[in-house]
């Protein structure tokens, strides 16, 4: 028979395992909770939509249209399928494009094209025609210029619009074709930083 401290031993053994087992299982039962299944909670939703979108300030920043809007009620975000998008950059010139999905923050600052991106440049009598196949870009435009109070400067043009992607990148342009992994574009500066793997296509005698 055993005596009372191998019963000891063992009653403590079992109490030891339980809270064991008992950890594990509210650990489990916390994460299945933080789970994220399905599409965002939103405030309202818009069908077959356009939306012209101003900044802070009153100005143009951007406008979308598509088939479905929801806007997130905890951040003010928006969720956006299949949209077609225009922006303009600091020289006047228009980017239009599509991609399958996007997430815009509130304030309009950063736009994330989600899959598959197509976008270009709009030719003009002082710019030719651009046009970039990529995916997973997102666009950001800073914010206004502010005084020394950190106040926005009114009429002040916004100081940098961007395009960054570190997906396959195919960018064509009047005479040259180029191929790179990753891209950063800065709208405003017109220069374009293709990251790696590049690899570049001339077409001299076409316009």
């Amino acid at each position: 028979m055993m005596d009372r401290r191998n019963w000891l031993v063992i009653a403590i053994l079992a109490v030891i395992a339980f809270a064991a087992w008992m950890e594990v299982w509210l650990i489990r039962a916390r994460n299945a909770n933080d789970d994220f299944v399905g599409p965002p909670r939103s405030d309202y939703t818009l069908n077959n939509f356009t939306l012209d979108a101003l900044d802070q300030e009153g100005a143009y920043a951007f406008s979308v249209k598509g088939p479905r809007m929801a806007r997130r009620g905890d951040d003010g975000s928006s969720y956006i399928i299949q949209p077609d998008y225009e922006i303009i950059d600091n020289g006047g010139n228009t980017w239009k494009g599509k991609s399958e999905s996007a997430w815009i923050d509130k304030d309009g600052n950063v736009m994330k094209l989600e899959g598959a991106v197509a976008m270009h440049r709009v030719a003009t009598e002082t710019v030719q025609r651009v046009d970039v196949l990529s995916s997973d870009m997102t666009i950001t435009t800073d914010p206004k210029l502010k005084d020394a109070q950190g106040r926005p400067i009114a009429n002040a043009p916004h100081r940098d619009q961007r395009m960054e992607t570190a997906a396959p990148t195919t960018i064509f342009e009047a005479n040259s074709v180029t191929h790179s992994i990753g891209m950063k574009a800065d709208l405003d500066l017109k220069t374009t930083e293709m990251l790696s793997d590049v690899h570049m296509i001339s077409l001299p005698g076409k316009r």
